[in-house]
């Protein structure tokens, strides 16, 4: 079996406390095979993957490469084997070039003479044109990608692991992706492919394995299954999707006029003219590629950032001076893109974080005085509620996996029964089941009367939920469009800041 295949795991144990997170993992890929790594969140993928990469080091179980014992200490072991690896999140410096990103992700003795050819005719090679000398802050979020993925094959990965490789590129970029992909599976090297869109599996991937509760229950033909059956396979049950909603809309309750803003960060994206209102029972999606003003706009909305007075409205009144307790006094709820650091406290126990945002809401201070009881019984509902995976509430932040960390925070905002939601990425890195049970929960608020805004790259998820959605392009929002009025296609093509026959351009 180990003769015939690239790399082949079996037993692989790792435990933390309070927690199984692989359980006599075992499984194999072959050369040149494009293998899904599929499972719920907190199933055991990102550990897995951190394993084989050499980030962390197993318990138990053995691993081989090329038919040889391979037991990788440190990442650098790892890209000398042939192993690369594609994080969900960019390691990249914006105030360096593409060139010296490239150079300090690689092993030194992998750096040629003249780094900045080898860039070019990689990355052209494969369909990803890249600028050497181009600052990466002055880069699309694609083709800071494209950095990450020309830096691994610079270095001629016999395995490439990527993981939620699709979660910010328009589906023009995604369909260039998976042409790259394609083109080095033919080229004799292996991908892992770790993603929550089963669509995206079916239609890339050969095999895939499934994880669940940290073990490998079953190994699946993609092309052969639905996206819901695979997801099924994941949950060891039936799935429940949401249906779409006609809801009825009730009086505006969150109004934005001309809203303008200068961005503080060097980098950033300012704000142009941005004007739009959300009812009652409506759900607004917001789509763009990250990196086009989605977190500045979310951040003067909900007055971390100040804008004019009048500019934004709850229910008629202007509080574009007022900061954010002040306007979660008066309904407002919000969840941010960045789940540790922003939407939670890394080194706070789950009921710890619920103070952070819900005092005020669930009655969690009297004077001055906390009520630590109501916080942790508030923590304990968030958990059961939304089906949180953790070993309790006194667990800290930081040592969940992302996506129940973003269950955690969901759960926190909408538990508080808002009549205003903004939410950036509801979904990102959570599992389809749970994916499902967060726009329920949405679909619910809504419908009890809530004005929500959902910003959000995925626009499956925006066409399921939204009663109408505009696009965000450098700063400027284009007019809101009934769900279902535009195609994919088009809306890619508007992220893009391009013209589209069925909408206005984005101006």
């Amino acid at each position: 079996m180990i003769e015939h295949t690239l790399l082949h795991i079996s037993g692989i144990t790792k435990r933390f406390p309070g927690v199984l997170a692989n359980d006599r993992v075992g499984f194999s890929i072959a050369p040149g095979e494009i293998h899904a790594l599929v499972g719920e969140n907190g199933a055991g993928k990102s550990t897995l993957v951190k394993i084989i990469y050499g980030v962390m080091h197993p318990d138990a179980g053995e691993m081989h490469f090329g038919g040889a014992p391979y037991a990788p200490a440190r990442p650098s072991e790892a890209r000398a084997h042939g192993v690369g690896m594609v994080f969900q999140h960019f390691s990249l410096f914006e105030s360096l070039s593409v060139a010296e990103n490239v150079a300090l992700g690689m092993n030194k003795e992998a750096v040629g003479e003249n780094l900045d050819q080898q860039i070019i005719e990689v990355s052209e090679s494969y369909g990803l044109p890249l600028d050497p000398t181009r600052l990466i802050g002055s880069l699309s979020v694609g083709e800071r990608q494209r950095v990450e993925i020309v830096r691994c094959l610079l270095q001629n990965p016999r395995l490439l692991i990527m993981d939620e490789p699709t979660s910010v590129l328009t589906p023009q970029e995604v369909e260039i992706l998976f042409k790259t992909l394609r083109q080095l599976s033919s080229e004799g090297c292996s991908i892992l492919y770790i993603s929550h869109k089963l669509d995206e599996i079916r239609v890339l991937c050969d095999r895939a394995t499934v994880l669940r509760g940290g073990k490998v229950v079953g190994e699946c033909d993609p092309t052969r299954e639905t996206a819901r059956s695979i997801a099924e396979m994941m949950i060891g049950g039936a799935l429940e999707l949401p249906e779409p909603q006609k809801p009825d809309l009730g009086e505006e309750r969150l109004t934005v006029t001309g809203l303008s803003k200068e961005s503080d960060d060097p980098f950033g994206v300012n704000l142009d003219k941005i004007s739009f209102a959300v009812r009652a029972g409506e759900i607004l999606g917001v789509a763009g590629v990250a990196g086009n003003g989605q977190v500045e706009l979310m951040e003067v909305l909900i007055g971390e950032v100040l804008s004019d007075n009048d500019t934004i409205k709850i229910d008629g009144m202007a509080v574009g001076h007022t900061n954010p307790t002040q306007r979660r006094e008066r309904g407002m709820c919000s969840v941010p893109e960045e789940r540790l650091g922003h939407g939670a406290v890394p080194d706070m126990s789950l009921w710890e974080n619920t103070i952070l945002s819900a005092r005020s809401h669930k009655g969690m201070e009297n004077n001055g005085i906390l009520d630590l009881g109501v916080a942790q019984g508030f923590g304990r509902e968030i958990v059961d509620e939304f089906d949180v995976k953790a070993a309790g509430i006194a667990s800290v932040a930081s040592s969940l996996s992302g996506g129940n960390l973003q269950k955690f925070i969901v759960g926190r905002e909408i538990l508080q029964t808002p009549t205003i939601l903004i939410i950036l990425q509801p979904t990102w890195g959570v599992d389809a089941a749970a994916a499902a049970d967060i726009h329920r929960s949405l679909q619910d608020l809504a419908k009890g009367g809530a004005a929500i805004l959902v910003i959000s790259q995925d626009l499956d998820e925006l066409m399921l939920i939204s009663t109408n959605f505009a696009v965000i392009s450098e700063g400027k929002l284009s007019d809101p469009l009934p769900t279902g009025s535009i195609s994919i296609e088009e809306i890619g093509l508007l992220m893009g800041g391009v013209h589209s026959s069925a909408g206005k351009e984005v101006a």
